[in-house]
């Protein structure tokens, strides 16, 4: 199965995209060693989207998280109290208080062909 992630909402052109697929709470959502996958995934010529692709998954069900990462370290740079710094934004689009939501609220049933979701990343 395929996986098609739109990431709108960038504030500039800078750096990539992040997407992390999960598939259990362990290490959800920034443990990039607990993973099924994670990477990279390039910004579009305007700037402020772009699409991560995801190809050969099992179907079933994924806890899906995206950043902004502007500087390319494959993470999620905060400041000294621990606010982001960078774009963040995970599947279904729940509501960001001071923490991550729970791992159920950002799940995807990926399904073949391909399932397509769309995550508005958000700057604190």
């Amino acid at each position: 199965c395929t996986l098609r992630i739109h990431v709108d909402g960038l504030r500039n052109p800078k750096g990539n995209i992040g997407t992390v697929l999960f598939t259990s709470a362990d290490g959800w959502p920034e443990d990039l060693n607990k993973t099924f996958r994670h990477g990279p995934a390039p910004i579009d010529a305007d700037g402020h989207q772009g699409i991560a692709v995801w190809s050969n998954l099992p179907p079933g069900n994924y806890g899906v998280a995206a950043i902004h990462d502007e500087n390319s370290n494959h993470k999620l740079d905060r400041n000294f109290i621990g606010i982001p710094k960078e774009g963040f934004g995970f599947a279904n689009n729940p509501h960001v208080g001071l923490s991550a939501p729970a791992f159920q609220a950002a799940l995807v049933h990926v399904s073949c062909p391909a399932t397509v979701i769309a995550i508005h990343l958000q700057y604190k």
